[in-house]
């Protein structure tokens, strides 16, 4: 990665810096989740007893989720694809946010609703995005 020649604004620091905390967040719900993915997954499909959904189809979905907290998550920490991969968050937030709300935990929907609002307003600034790999890429490609 070459170095600006001028110091980063505050608002290609901020958004770099909002980046950095989301996606490790996000990859560390993951990470953790995967090692006991099985356990994550019965516990989830037991917490859905108020919900309407078959809960074969909250255990499939449950296995998936650590999966996709980790690969989003990661490749939002280093800043790789990131309009597409905050997209990608942002659909498994809605996935959350309706599975917290058939099974009327509105706690949970709550919360979520906190990292889908992070989400969207990473895409809606994500023209300050300078420090990432996909700055990089752009700078490698235009030098």
């Amino acid at each position: 990665m070459t170095v600006p020649s001028q110091p980063v604004d505050n608002a290609r620091l901020a958004y770099a810096l909002a980046r950095v905390g989301l996606g490790l967040n996000i990859a560390l719900h993951g990470l953790f989740r995967l090692p006991q993915l099985t356990a994550f997954a019965a516990g989830m499909r037991d917490s859905f007893d108020k919900s309407p959904l078959p809960p074969s189809w909250v255990y499939a979905v449950s296995l998936v989720i650590p999966v996709a907290e980790a690969v989003i998550g990661l490749l939002v920490l280093l800043g790789v694809e990131v309009r597409r991969v905050l997209v990608a968050g942002t659909l498994l937030m809605l996935l959350l946010i309706g599975g917290a709300c058939s099974a009327q935990n509105w706690n949970a929907a709550s919360i979520q609703m906190t990292y889908l609002a992070f989400y969207v307003v990473l895409i809606a600034t994500a023209h300050h995005d300078h420090l990432s790999v996909d700055a990089w890429r752009r700078t490698r490609r235009a030098g």
